[in-house]
């Protein structure tokens, strides 16, 4: 059957080729390299009608209902670079008829086929990987992950196996007996290109592992590196810093170095604050009754607590710290207990304060400066002009509050201080000083 069909191609152009003016000689002579020459253009003809039916059914369906994979297939040449692989699905077809007669260019004709097959394979793979990391990666539920990392291994896979199938071709071995022989190979490899390898493993490892997603906040200790991730691949990590300047990264050395993800963070929807002031030693003192009726008009909460809390001892009902009857929240002796009691019970009611995670002042080892006290909370957002705003308004307000607990924090002496120091101390009135701090702290 395939005889008859082959002489029958044969004659239709060979009568085609004696009307176009070609001596008998010249069509003997270049009979089959003329005739694969026609089935060359049959196979590209054929991928352009292909090409044009798929295009136009893919427009209808996008047209109709939004798919993000379909739509990103139309843009390029992704299409056209796909349709590529009918040229040699042809050319297969149609390559018994044509070489039928001559065995030798048979066999190269198909060994050329084979790995035009081959290419035109990997590089519809490549287009159609390519047009689904960019749909996932417009999807948001996937936004933040390194999705150009994944993509680019498995490009990087598919055109390794390729290699080795199209080698295998060309010296006519088993794909299995190049792959037992890449041992060496690799050790040299190793040996060369030491650093690309590196970066490659350690882009997959930082990958694999979910160490680093795009939009990470992420800081590397001891450089200037501080910021976020906005590219991710298998060789680089960008990091825009916060005053905009751009650092690159090899991924190998976030994977054999230390690094912070203030990821943790941002998932939380909680930013911490600990921050604090030191008071001066000398100011710590009992509490007055003079303070505590003072202080009681500053806030109506602190004044029931200090009601309840001379209550408690009247009656000798002070307990340990896991008694919330007891010295929970601080306590009435000293003007620092009182001072944390009330920055506690201000934090718990501020609107932009985390309730449910840890609310807590405290007092730090002393130090030669005086005794710090720590406010530890963590804010209602994690965005950080908000934060700095939440942040600086607590301590500002915790500043202005100190004096009427007759606590000052302290501060280094400057050339005024010693000057004002200097009036006092030569009796001079005290009302006539002006901008004298606390002057008006009875």
């Amino acid at each position: 059957m395939q005889t008859n069909v082959t002489n029958y191609i044969y004659d239709k152009v060979r009568v085609l080729l004696t009307h176009s003016g070609l001596s008998e000689d010249a069509i003997k002579r270049y009979d089959t390299l003329i005739i694969s020459a026609i089935v060359i253009v049959i196979a590209i003809a054929t991928m352009e009608i292909t090409y044009r039916i798929l295009l136009f059914v893919i427009r209808r369906i996008v047209k109709r209902k939004h798919y993000n994979f379909l739509t990103q297939m139309l843009k390029g040449n992704r299409m056209r670079t796909v349709t590529h692989i009918v040229i040699p699905i042809t050319i297969n077809t149609l390559l018994p008829i044509t070489t039928s007669a001559n065995s030798i260019v048979a066999h190269y004709a198909e060994l050329a086929v084979s790995i035009y097959y081959i290419i035109a394979i990997v590089m519809a793979t490549i287009a159609v990987l390519s047009a689904l990391g960019d749909s996932v990666f417009n999807n948001s539920k996937f936004h933040d992950r390194p999705v150009k990392g994944f993509i680019q291994v498995g490009k990087i896979i598919v055109i390794l196996v390729s290699v080795i199938i199209i080698i295998s071709i060309l010296t006519n071995k088993s794909p299995l007996y190049l792959i037992g022989g890449l041992g060496a190979f690799a050790a040299v490899l190793m040996l060369i290109a030491k650093d690309s390898i590196m970066g490659f493993v350690g882009g997959f490892l930082l990958l694999e592992n979910d160490m680093v997603r795009l939009g990470d906040w992420i800081e590397i200790p001891g450089t200037s590196i501080n910021g976020n991730v906005y590219d991710i691949s298998l060789t680089i990590v960008k990091v825009r810093n916060w005053d905009n300047t751009i650092a690159t990264i090899p991924p190998y050395t976030l994977i054999n170095g230390t690094f912070i993800n203030w990821r943790g963070m941002s998932e939380s929807g909680g930013r911490r604050i600990a921050r604090g002031y030191t008071i001066k030693l000398d100011n710590i003192r009992p509490c007055s009754e003079t303070m505590l009726r003072r202080v009681k008009k500053l806030d109506s909460e602190l004044a029931t607590y200090i009601t309840r809390k001379a209550e408690q001892v009247a009656n000798g009902n002070i307990a340990n710290t896991a008694n919330p009857d007891g010295l929970t929240n601080g306590t009435i002796d000293t003007n620092a207990g009182l001072f944390r009691a009330y920055a506690e019970k201000y934090l718990r009611r501020h609107p932009l304060i985390r309730k449910d995670m840890i609310i807590m002042v405290r007092t730090l080892e002393p130090n030669e400066t005086g005794l710090p006290i720590q406010f530890y909370c963590f804010t209602t957002t994690t965005e950080w002009i908000d934060y700095e705003s939440i942040q600086s308004e607590i301590m500002e307000h915790f500043a202005s509050v100190m004096p009427l607990f007759e606590l000052y924090p302290f501060q280094t002496a400057g050339s005024r201080d010693t000057v004002i120091s200097g009036l006092l101390e030569g009796q001079y009135p005290i009302e006539r000083i002006d901008g004298l701090p606390y002057k008006t702290i009875k």
